[in-house]
């Protein structure tokens, strides 16, 4: 299994889905045969463009599909000029803002394409995979739903989907969601590591048994096949048996993405700060723009009490994921244990707008505004954390929590 197929296999497909989206303008016919702009670049020039929006739009799916995405774009714009109320060249918009990693751009100009085409669901899709590359699950989750329910039987809508609930740490559906999808994807060490821990800790023995000795059958002895399996054990809070598996798959290949980056966070689960510093190190330098390396990173720091290279650390990861919520909160606990607590305040409250369930985002912001003095303030944060930690348990137990591990394999594009 090469390394671009460890990671999920939604991505591989999603750029068709993509060009899927394309509809011609409403109140215009197609465009004739050999108006395609390959001939002459000049055919895109203001003096050379076609009035008819057809022809303009006809021009931008070409230059789309070829990957001229500031000719798309011109295009597109130029045919709602036009068209106001052309959903296709708002849809096709957001896959030129989607394919530079624009997202906000693509949002704002897919949501319109929604609006206009709400029958159509790869805008839908699309919409939840603008959310979803940006690790925001939650909001991916309602787009994703909702293709899923025009079609049940696509492989892709519903694996993200699935992909959304393990990551939102809903278990149940997640094994619910991706089981389903066993007769395609049962093959595949991704999905069979994703359905066996979802199952696992839903409660669901059999399918947990099941995608757990799939996963076994499945054993090649390939780099990938002992990260999954070390994965497996991860999760399961046995360490020993991960940190076997990973060190032989970093043995195998010792640039494997990932690979260094679980062997690091097995190793500070084992307490090893100085090794998984190491790891963590090496697998930034396979993967340097993967900012949950630098977000571990500076938590191994945090540990060694060595708070300059820890805040220097959670800054390379902000800068690299500005949504990291662990590293605000880092950096608040640094500037609090500096007693610098106005710094600190401003990074709690940046965790807290992030992700308003956290017990110990709750914890350090009534400790920070105590000794900032505001003691009504701070009595309500820490009342919030042990009122949300006294549900967070009732959850755990429910669905037999274990943990979540980082999980940053499942979730690269492998363009």
């Amino acid at each position: 299994m090469s390394s671009v197929r460890i990671t999920s296999l939604s991505f591989v497909l999603l750029l068709m889905v993509e060009m899927a989206t394309a509809h011609p303008p409403r109140q215009t016919t197609s465009a004739p045969a050999g108006n395609g702009r390959s001939a002459a670049p000049a055919a895109s020039s203001a003096n050379a463009r076609p009035a008819d929006p057809a022809k303009l739009f006809q021009l931008g799916q070409d230059a789309l599909t070829q990957g001229r995405l500031d000719e798309a774009e011109r295009d597109f714009r130029a045919v709602l000029q036009v068209d106001p109320q052309s959903g296709g060249a708002y849809a096709n918009l957001g896959v030129v803002y989607m394919r530079r990693k624009q997202w906000g751009k693509a949002l704002e100009t897919l949501q319109k394409a929604e609006h206009l085409m709400p029958q159509v669901a790869g805008i839908r899709l699309n919409i939840g995979l603008a959310y979803y590359r940006q690790n925001e699950f939650l909001k991916a989750i309602p787009a994703f739903e909702s293709v899923v329910r025009d079609q049940s039987d696509a492989l892709q809508p519903r694996y993200l989907l699935g992909l959304c609930y393990f990551f939102a740490e809903r278990w149940a559906d997640a094994a619910t969601t991706l089981e389903p999808l066993w007769a395609q994807e049962s093959g595949q060490l991704p999905y069979l590591y994703v359905l066996s821990n979802a199952a696992h800790r839903a409660g669901r023995k059999e399918l947990d048994d099941r995608a757990t000795a799939q996963l076994i059958k499945l054993g090649d002895g390939s780099p990938a096949y002992h990260l999954f399996v070390g994965k497996y054990h991860l999760n399961l809070n046995q360490y020993d048996a991960a940190l076997a598996e990973f060190q032989m798959a970093a043995e195998a290949d010792p640039k494997l993405p990932f690979v260094h980056f679980n062997l690091g966070y097995t190793y500070l689960k084992k307490q090893d700060y100085p090794q998984a510093r190491d790891e963590f190190l090496k697998d930034a330098a396979v993967e340097p723009d993967l900012a949950l390396d630098y977000d571990q990173l500076g938590d191994v720091y945090w540990l060694m009490q060595d708070d300059k290279n820890a805040e220097k650390s959670y800054r390379e990861a902000l800068r690299r994921d500005p949504r990291l919520v662990n590293s605000h909160l880092g950096l608040a606990k640094i500037y609090q244990r500096e007693e610098k607590y106005a710094a600190a305040l401003v990074e709690i409250e940046a965790a807290g707008k992030l992700d308003p369930e956290r017990t110990d985002v709750h914890y350090v912001h009534g400790q920070v505004l105590l000794h900032l003095g505001r003691k009504a303030e701070a009595k309500k944060e820490l009342e919030a954390a042990v009122n949300i930690d006294n549900q967070h348990r009732s959850a755990q137990e429910k669905q037999m929590e274990t943990g979540t591990v980082p999980s940053p394999e499942l979730l690269q594009d492998p363009q």
